[in-house]
């Protein structure tokens, strides 16, 4: 690194005025590195280049010291003046050192991680680049803890490390000592309803986010009046910066990052999707094969953003032989919407096709064909998690961390899992049957005649010679025969693939 020219430095300082104005200081690049303000620019300036700088404490200061290369001033009239000047231009260069003292450890930030199944409000310094949610940052520590612990008494949210215990009943208990009765709300809770907690809690402190911003303006116009130019300056920063974050709230309040819960979910793609009503019910279907070959497809059930296991499909496709999945989207919608259709059964609310554009037309081509109104229905495609509608909408995207997008994934990574299971299965079953195959003398027949009598290779391996024997065409010898066969064959091949 180039060491810079003391003596230039110097010989700028001593030219400067004993006047009021904004000094902007620059490194080896050019590039403004910190904006800042001046009773009188030559003591301030100077300040920078003098031996007694050595003795700086403040680690950021002296970073910002070693690598001052250049600087340029401008002049004003007033105080006042050169306290706007060097908002308006932190603002439009945005410097490096500026923005870190902003953030500086004077001030507060409240930190709620929506990834949490029970987010905690905590107090931190510094914000991380994370998908957290941040509140602040707040210049009255004293104000901001007593809030807290107000919000902790009027919505029952958690501000520390204390883990919720699962109870036998799948409600969770927030404290195991009485603060759960002090604070005035059960102390048992199920994720949906403390979700509901932080909403409220979050649109409180919004509310009050927006009340302090007012207080610190007069405030810091009150400071100016008066010519207290460095308060006016520091409560300018927390303005400029909590400005910011109700801006960013704002801006987001249709995707908030605050749980990734069912609940909010389904509000949020009622909204998002344009629903005729709340996506209770929801199905999503997959296509599995393996290049064309036990190709098979896979229909799962949420209700209220939760799996009913008992409600999953299965299929089997049986109009073509072959790697198409768009025919094979169309055939399996087609089964599942007309037996409900003439079952008189009700359609979901929201059905979800893991695929694009053609996956999607392939859906409602099926309910064309058979003249069925379709219910709501979209897809997912993979690869950036867009939304693709059937109609003239654009695709579209929700937040990464958003409730919506994350119950989309879970159902689709549902289908995904259960049509791969399937095929799976059926890939070890044709394996295990091949191995009759392998059997000298058994024939079309005879084979037919076992898996008829037997119904699965499982309860034929497990038979005994005897039940073998009351299958037609088996005698004691040929039943005793296959029975060794079986055994050598499933340890030999089976077992070492289920290992």
């Amino acid at each position: 690194m180039a060491i810079p020219d003391q003596s230039k430095l110097k010989e700028m300082v001593r030219q400067l005025p004993h006047k009021p104005g904004v000094y902007m200081m620059k490194d080896r690049l050019g590039t403004i590195i910190y904006v800042g303000k001046a009773k009188d620019l030559k003591k301030r300036v100077s300040t920078y280049f003098q031996a007694s700088r050595k003795r700086i404490t403040h680690p950021k200061i002296r970073s910002l010291v070693k690598v001052i290369h250049d600087f340029e001033v401008l002049q004003v009239k007033s105080e006042t003046e050169a306290l706007l000047l060097e908002g308006k231009l932190i603002k439009q260069w945005r410097p490096k050192y500026n923005t870190d003292f902003i953030d500086d450890k004077r001030f507060l930030l409240i930190r709620l991680d929506g990834k949490a199944k029970f987010p905690k409000f905590q107090l931190v310094r510094n914000q991380r680049d994370d998908t957290a949610r941040y509140f602040g940052p707040f210049a009255y520590s004293g104000l901001l803890r007593k809030t807290l612990a107000e919000m902790r008494l009027k919505f029952g949210i958690l501000l520390n490390d204390t883990t919720p215990q699962l109870q036998e009943d799948g409600n969770y208990r927030l404290y195991d000592d009485v603060r759960g009765e002090i604070y005035g709300h059960s102390n048992f809770v199920t994720t949906e309803s403390y979700a509901e907690r932080v909403e409220e809690a979050c649109e409180f402190l919004e509310g009050k986010a927006k009340e302090w911003l007012g207080e610190l303006k007069e405030a810091m116009q009150k400071a100016a009046e008066n010519q207290q130019y460095e308060k006016a300056a520091e409560l300018r920063d927390v303005v400029a910066a909590l400005e910011k974050t109700i801006t960013k709230d704002r801006r987001f309040k249709r995707a908030p990052v605050i749980v990734s819960d069912s609940g909010y979910g389904m509000k949020q793609l009622k909204k998002a999707l344009e629903l005729p009503t709340l996506p209770r019910r929801m199905e999503c279907f997959d296509i599995s094969h393996i290049s064309g070959t036990f190709v098979v497809a896979s229909m799962v059930h949420f209700v209220d953003g939760k799996p009913a296991n008992n409600q999953y499909r299965r299929f089997k496709i049986k109009s073509f032989v072959g790697n198409d999945d768009f025919r094979a989207m169309e055939e399996v919608v087609g089964r599942r919407y007309r037996r409900l259709h003439e079952e008189k059964k009700p359609f979901p609310e929201l059905v979800v096709i893991d695929g694009g554009a053609g996956q999607v037309g392939a859906a409602i081509k099926a309910f064309m064909i058979l003249g069925i109104e379709p219910p709501p229905l979209i897809g997912l495609a993979k690869r950036r998690e867009t939304i693709i509608f059937p109609d003239e909408r654009k695709p579209m995207n929700l937040m990464p961390q958003s409730p919506g997008i994350k119950l989309l994934q879970r159902i689709r990574d549902e289908a995904h899992r259960f049509a791969n299971t399937f095929n799976a299965n059926l890939r070890s079953k044709k394996i295990k049957e091949s191995i009759l195959d392998e059997f000298p003398g058994l024939g079309k027949v005879r084979r037919a005649d076992l898996m008829k009598h037997f119904r699965s290779l499982d309860r034929l391996r497990k038979a005994s010679v005897e039940d073998i024997q009351g299958v037609d065409g088996f005698g004691p010898k040929l039943s005793q025969q296959l029975w060794e066969f079986l055994q050598r064959s499933f340890e030999q091949k089976i077992g070492g693939e289920e290992s």
